[in-house]
């Protein structure tokens, strides 16, 4: 199993300014950074390609879809945007040299509605998504759909819908995407979730119930690893927590979870690591 870090553990917003973060993990013995592609047009695929190189460290993407771009919009115009964004994303992806590209692909995050999604709505996304996965796939590239909490997402909660939509989709380069502090609140278990992701699993969110650092908190760290040692997962795992708190996206953070970026990173690496020991997946 990869051990890396999102970005949003030391910044609120991805540009040029914040490429020495590349290298901070790096220097902190892990396996990846994960990189947020929300704002493209300051993402500088040239700079973050070479500096990946330079210190030798691996990346994963991701992001979210929003009103202009959400691939469930009954407006066509709407989807047409969100599948040239998500191909611009993975073009990213591919130009810097990642192969998993993950987030809330499927539908825009913090939608505001109150209305039940539709079939057409599973529809959209699975259509808009097929498209995207048939770019992704010559490209090497694997998405990621990622279950968020109800209050996030109206669309995919859990596991099961996850699965739900790659079925629908059809292209063997969707993957599921899990994060424990969305699991905390929709799934029954940890352990069966994980369990149910299987080999369809990509990428998995380390984060504490309240996104402070892991092993602080409530989460069945233990439920978790052991699903993970039974299906050998080998893929990439990030701590996803919070430090700075920002206005620049709807992270939720209204005080400070912990002391620093680096006591974040520290702390919580040890704890996963020793997770990972226990459970066999060093």
């Amino acid at each position: 199993m990869k051990l890396g870090i999102h970005a949003y553990a030391y910044c609120s917003q991805w540009s040029n300014e914040t490429l020495d973060l590349i290298d901070r993990v790096k220097n902190l013995g892990l396996d990846f950074i994960e990189l947020p592609l929300m704002v493209l047009e300051d993402f500088d695929v040239v700079a973050v390609s070479n500096r990946l190189k330079q210190v030798g460290l691996n990346v994963v993407t991701s992001t979210v879809l929003t009103n202009v771009t959400d691939i469930t919009s009954n407006n066509p115009e709407i989807r047409n945007k969100g599948v040239d964004y998500l191909k611009a994303c993975v073009k990213a992806t591919y130009d810097i040299g990642g192969t998993s590209f993950c987030g809330v692909t499927y539908s825009q995050h913090a939608k505001d509605t109150r209305e039940q999604p539709t079939e057409r709505t599973w529809e959209y996304s699975a259509e808009c998504l097929r498209e995207v996965a048939q770019y992704a796939k010559p490209l090497g590239i694997t998405i990621g759909l990622e279950p968020v909490n109800r209050y996030e997402t109206y669309l995919i909660n859990t596991c099961e819908q996850a699965l739900k939509l790659i079925d629908m989709i059809g292209e063997d380069n969707m993957r599921i995407h899990l994060d424990t502090y969305h699991m905390n609140i929709e799934e029954k278990s940890f352990y069966e979730a994980t369990k149910l992701a299987g080999d369809k699993l990509i990428h998995y969110h380390l984060c504490e119930n309240d996104r402070g650092i892991p092993g602080s908190g409530l989460v069945d760290w233990d439920g978790i690893f052991k699903a993970l040692s039974e299906i050998n997962y080998q893929g990439y795992a990030a701590l996803e927590s919070f430090v700075d708190m920002t206005d620049n996206m709807n992270t939720w953070v209204w005080r400070q979870l912990a002391p620093s970026g680096d006591v974040l990173i520290k702390e919580g690496a040890a704890f996963i690591r020793g997770m990972q020991e226990k459970y066999g997946l060093l």
